[in-house]
């Protein structure tokens, strides 16, 4: 699907009641299961807004539950202390901590690849930044106890399988303990100061910042501490999984030898004016920049195709794994059809390229700069 195509795209408030409160600029990219992308113009605002937040399931939503204060979260497995919590516990017992942070997903980006990688066809639009309240992760496994053995965890959600009557297990990911216990992993109960929506994990879910969307379980039941890495669903060889060094098109791949997708890549990008808008010759220029683990270090614009870049104005984050929003100023001498294009810089000198680079087979990592196309009047 390209970028003018999605713009056509059937908004996912028209496909269920369930979602009639989405904004419409939230467009379904994917049905079975329902994965819905949201157009980089509805991602102006500092917070996102739930009815813009991106959808993205791997089964069925689950529904509402009937009584979300006895939902109950197990701790087992590497503890010296397994617990079964009930939300209400969870809530009563633990420090609540309220964090704007981004959400990816794992594939944001991959249509961009040349040619097309396997799976749903992101643009740039599998992210928002929310504010998540919930607690510390770590809290919840001090009290459990970590043994010294305790080296990865694994998730376990309630969501039911696509075909009931042929199931599959749900999907089942887990992070590495050293993560698990990082002060930002949060277990959460609510978005933007309400309660989840059941579409984005309620009662409870994950919230594992600045790494692949996928570990930020929703609907969360179970997390299993693990001696070794997890072997859960979509924890095979090729699922969330990247080459360990830069690959093309065309290369062997060998999954034994691929690495986990654990950070996101830097990405940036133009939320005003949107693309396709029409222009005065002088204009403000609107986005956001994220990068994984890491803090943005540079946004730049560029009205040339990439031929000369300026310094975009920086906002400083609210806290570790927001976004930082920019805003730059660029005037054209003539009229007509015009590009702006944004690009970002990590902290470790990391570079938005100009294309996707590094095609994988399950297209993962794709993060070029954002292009809009206006015209100036």
């Amino acid at each position: 699907m390209t970028q003018s195509k999605l713009k056509t795209a059937v908004p996912v408030a028209d496909i269920d009641p369930a979602f009639a409160g989405k904004d419409r600029r939230v467009v379904v990219i994917g049905e079975q299961p329902l994965v819905a992308e949201t157009l980089p113009e509805a991602l102006d605002d500092d917070t996102t807004p739930s009815d813009k937040f991106f959808i993205r399931n791997n089964g069925k939503s689950l529904a509402a539950a009937d009584d979300p204060l006895r939902w109950t979260l197990s701790i087992d497995g590497e503890v010296n202390n397994a617990l079964a919590l009930s939300l209400g516990d969870i809530k009563e017992k633990f420090r609540h901590v309220t964090q704007r942070m981004v959400l990816e997903c794992g594939g944001n980006g991959r249509a961009y690849f040349s040619p097309e990688a396997e799976g749903v066809q992101w643009h740039h639009g599998g992210a928002g930044c929310a504010e998540w309240t919930g607690v510390r992760l770590r809290d919840v496994l001090r009290a459990a106890g970590l043994r010294e053995t305790a080296r990865f965890t694994g998730h376990f959600g309630a969501d039911p399988a696509l075909d009931a009557a042929h199931p599959s297990p749900p999907i089942s990911r887990g992070i590495p303990i050293a993560k698990a216990m990082d002060e930002n992993t949060l277990i959460v109960f609510a978005m933007n100061g309400k309660d989840l929506q059941p579409v984005h994990g309620f009662p409870l879910r994950l919230i594992v910042p600045g790494w692949v969307g996928s570990v930020s379980h929703k609907w969360l039941t179970r997390i299993l501490i693990r001696k070794d890495r997890h072997d859960g669903t979509l924890m095979d060889p090729w699922h969330y999984r990247v080459p360990a060094t830069r690959t093309m098109h065309g290369d062997k791949f060998d999954p034994t030898k691929f690495v986990d997708l654990e950070a996101m890549p830097v990405r940036s990008i133009i939320t005003s004016p949107e693309d396709g808008a029409t222009a005065g010759r002088a204009l403000s220029i609107r986005g956001a920049a994220w990068a994984g683990d890491q803090a943005v270090r540079l946004v730049e614009i560029s009205k040339d195709k990439g031929v000369s870049w300026q310094r975009a104005e920086l906002a400083p984050p609210k806290n570790a794994y927001d976004w930082t929003r920019f805003t730059a100023q660029v005037s054209f001498a003539a009229s007509g059809a015009q590009e702006i294009w944004s690009r970002a810089t990590d902290a470790t000198g990391k570079v938005q390229p100009n294309e996707a680079q590094g095609w994988n087979p399950q297209g993962y990592g794709a993060n070029p700069v954002h292009r809009i196309r206006i015209f100036v009047n």
